[in-house]
């Protein structure tokens, strides 16, 4: 053989020999390459002792209470994942892979940002945390604003988004991202719970006036009540729009007087739905007769904390909540009193789904085996779960909202604390209040890899 052919046979057989290598490599799924996307995401940790997640959190503005209780909250799942402390809901998760040793064998460690109630505040705080501080996941707000913003910056740098506190449909609707998850229930499941109880304690013959936060929480949750009341025949007289921390809302509340309107239904939230209220609760509206029937308030979305801040104004005041301390499933006993043993006082439910989102993030790392995104995203969608204060919970995969039973409240008459401000009058099953994934539009995107 003439030394050219020498020479072309051995670069044919050594590029054979490189093809099939690299046919092998490729039909080795990545999951089972150890390391194999090393280098392939954001912040991956690779052999370093620890991970890190931020808390991002309205430290001020007008939702400032729950986001100190969201810290929190957060602080405490930190402290359980890495085996300190009591465990808490630990104890009580079912289809668990985290075994209290930190994730995947690394401690867990955290920062923390003030998204000041401001969704351009909120982007630049979670952008410091993922190009300064090397955080895998971020996590927190108490804005539906916030949330959106926070979410489509994540989708766009490949880092996860468990969403704190946000109740906007829009959040896992038309502007749900693949990156994002929610936890806590949507203005859809609050109106379609809400409505029969209304129509039971109210009729059916109402006409409602609404005032409304200026932005996607306050739109979502209005028109998610209209539609629920209309539905049984109420009519709706006006819907007045209102800016986040206003402070005084009494221009607003003085023209509901002489509308013609029984019925008060303040989308507010934070300390915007404290002062609201007690604003119209000092202008005689809970005194008032209209259309020959008692002047009532509706709060479609409760929080113990703004209870607290409202007083005794709360007392009667119909809404929904998505989670309650005073429940008695083995998964809420256990954070309560871990949280009470922490800090002295029960947590409120915006403590409650971050505290849940942490875990549930931390276990989908376990069970994929890799902080990887694509893979713990993957582990996150459809995942079943029980044992953490809601009943049998499900991350939906078309839409990555977790659907659960939703609890209606009452400002609680007879208080035994000063805790004890909203009882649970129905725990409405999962069935009445799912939808359609589609319903809400929207387009999860793409995986970064």
């Amino acid at each position: 053989m003439s030394e050219d052919k020498k020479t072309s046979e051995l670069s044919r057989r050594g590029f054979m020999k490189v093809s099939a290598a690299a046919m092998a490599a490729a039909s080795t799924p990545m999951f089972f390459t150890k390391g194999a996307w090393a280098a392939d995401f954001r912040n991956n940790p690779g052999n370093a002792g620890s991970v890190k997640l931020g808390f991002n959190v309205p430290q001020t503005g007008a939702y400032a209470d729950e986001g100190a209780d969201e810290l929190r909250a957060y602080k405490l799942a930190v402290k359980h994942l890495n085996g300190e402390g009591d465990g808490g809901m630990l104890n009580t998760m079912t289809n668990k892979a985290l075994k209290g040793n930190g994730v995947l064998g690394k401690k867990v460690e955290y920062v923390t940002g003030d998204t000041q109630t401001k969704s351009d505040a909120a982007r630049s705080s979670a952008k410091r945390m993922i190009e300064k501080d090397g955080v895998l996941m971020v996590t927190g707000g108490s804005s539906s604003g916030v949330a959106i913003a926070v979410q489509g910056l994540c989708q766009e740098m490949g880092i996860i988004f468990m969403a704190g506190l946000t109740h906007s449909n829009d959040t896992t609707g038309k502007d749900k991202r693949r990156y994002g998850f929610r936890h806590f229930f949507n203005t859809e499941m609050s109106g379609a719970a809400l409505g029969p109880v209304l129509e039971k304690e109210f009729g059916k013959d109402r006409v409602a006036y609404h005032l409304t936060a200026d932005y996607t929480w306050g739109w979502s949750q209005e028109g998610s009540i209209k539609k629920y009341t209309e539905q049984l025949g109420w009519q709706t007289k006006a819907a007045v729009r209102t800016p986040l921390g206003a402070g005084d809302f009494s221009q607003y509340i003085t023209p509901v007087l002489n509308s013609g309107a029984d019925v008060l239904v303040l989308n507010h939230y934070g300390k915007d739905m404290v002062n609201s209220l007690t604003q119209a609760v000092q202008f005689g509206l809970r005194d008032k007769q209209a259309n020959g029937k008692d002047f009532q308030i509706v709060v479609p979305l409760f929080s113990r904390l703004m209870a607290q801040g409202a007083g005794a104004n709360i007392k009667g005041i119909y809404g929904t909540t998505n989670w309650n301390w005073s429940l008695t499933d083995e998964g809420s006993k256990a954070f309560v009193k871990s949280f009470g043993q922490e800090y002295g006082f029960p947590p409120s439910q915006a403590a409650h789904t971050c505290y849940v989102q942490t875990l549930l993030y931390a276990n989908a790392c376990e069970m994929a085996g890799t902080f990887y995104p694509p893979e713990v995203i993957k582990a996150l969608e459809g995942f079943k779960f029980d044992g953490m204060g809601n009943g049998p919970t499900e991350y939906r995969a078309e839409d990555h909202q977790c659907f659960k039973d939703v609890l209606v409240v009452r400002g609680n008459e007879n208080p035994t604390s000063k805790f004890d401000l909203l009882q649970v009058v129905q725990e409405v099953p999962r069935a009445q209040v799912e939808y359609p994934a589609d319903m809400l539009g929207g387009d999860l995107g793409p995986y970064k890899v």
